[in-house]
């Protein structure tokens, strides 16, 4: 149930921070500028829920487990301020992600006491390439009609990723696309013109595009082969997914991102179910990885997903001087956009009322997912 909430300190608003009242029910009512503030409310930030499009597991839940694991995840990350998520799956034998598809469309049907709003699943595999598959376990496959045809029948799957240069990719990004679904690119060996191709194809349908974990299982970029990330970040519309966990992207490589692309980078988690368990032994898709100073990999010392929540990638972005406004709006405004969405991503009155309250350390206090109180420690 929502109760009526009256918040007061520094609004992260779409012009940026005011010193307001924000009132909210399950939607913002009112945002009343109070002039300068002072006292503890000086040291409170509003900020519009964050959006996690790519979240495999936390709190010993998984995406891949079902139900239950599911609806785990989004009560580990909504304590972290992800108001809004998909959980997303791993490659695997097809009846097993087709389960665990199923898993997030019961937990979309009754939603999740004290966890965030699961809007549909993120399809990471099988339709990836072998030679890039990262942690991804080796159950790849074409992205046949009939397959395709499958996942869409479920109605749950919101944004997918997709190797460009597999036989057949064209024609199922093409489906995806119509069906109103976020086309990734990732895990993929294609070139700068395959990778093209597919963004424009998408494109066509009025569909958003967007990439992986950029520069993450797709190569580098030079100066004769751009690749992948090339493509990516030169396409205007593609959106850019950057997992700022300190291990995955070198700062100068976040830096020529937010430089060329701050409209279409967001930030995500990539996390996996030893997300907020600390260091130890765990797994991800079958395969065992080890957590070590907060870096999962596998046996190997392939990166294995994250141990990230988005408020530490919050933190870490602060350390490294990019302002608090365009922070907030790699975490909640661009990928609102990057899914379609309009009802949420920004705190405007009648929007939801996704709100994470930061205190004066910028940890999250307070969190409310559709005015419901998810979160409520003492300022």
């Amino acid at each position: 149930m929502t109760r009526p909430v009256s918040l007061h300190g520094q609004v992260l608003t779409p012009d940026g921070p005011v010193a307001a009242r924000l009132s909210f029910g399950a939607l913002i009512e009112s945002i009343e500028p109070t002039g300068p503030v002072s006292g503890a409310a000086q040291a409170v930030y509003l900020l519009p829920g964050f959006i996690d499009t790519h979240v495999h597991g936390g709190g010993g839940g998984d995406t891949m487990d079902g139900e239950a694991g599911t609806r785990q995840l989004a009560r580990t990350h909504a304590r972290h301020g992800t108001t809004t998520l998909l959980p997303t799956t791993m490659t695997a034998p097809w009846p097993q992600v087709i389960s665990a598809l199923r898993g997030v469309a019961a937990v979309m049907a009754t939603g999740v006491d004290g966890g965030a709003d699961v809007i549909g699943a993120h399809l990471e595999g099988p339709f990836i390439s072998p030679d890039r598959l990262g942690a991804q376990a080796p159950f790849d496959c074409l992205p046949l009609p009939e397959l395709v045809a499958e996942v869409l029948a479920l109605g749950v799957v919101r944004a997918v990723t997709m190797a460009p240069e597999l036989p057949g990719a064209l024609e199922a990004a093409r489906s995806f696309a119509a069906a109103g679904v976020r086309v990734g690119v990732g895990h993929t060996t294609a070139s700068f013109e395959q990778t093209w191709a597919l963004l424009e194809e998408v494109r066509q349908t009025g569909a958003e595009v967007a990439g992986t974990h950029l520069f993450n299982a797709m190569g580098g970029l030079s100066g004769r082969q751009p690749g992948p990330a090339g493509a990516l970040l030169t396409h205007p519309a593609a959106y850019l997914e950057l997992i700022t966990d300190g291990h995955h992207l070198h700062p100068a490589t976040l830096a020529l991102t937010l430089t060329a692309a701050p409209e279409r980078a967001l930030l995500i988690s990539d996390a996996i179910r030893a997300t907020g368990l600390g260091d130890g032994a765990s797994e991800l898709g079958g395969q065992a990885v080890t957590v070590l100073n907060g870096k999962a990999t596998l046996q190997g010392g392939t990166l294995a997903g994250s141990v990230l929540t988005l408020d530490l990638a919050l933190r870490n972005l602060l350390a490294l001087g990019y302002p608090l406004p365009l922070v907030s709006r790699l975490l909640s405004e661009n990928s609102a956009r990057s899914l379609g969405l309009t009802d949420r991503g920004r705190l405007e009155v009648g929007l939801r009322a996704d709100v994470v309250v930061l205190g004066a350390d910028l940890r999250v206090r307070q969190v409310y997912v559709g005015g419901v109180a998810i979160l409520e420690e003492p300022l």
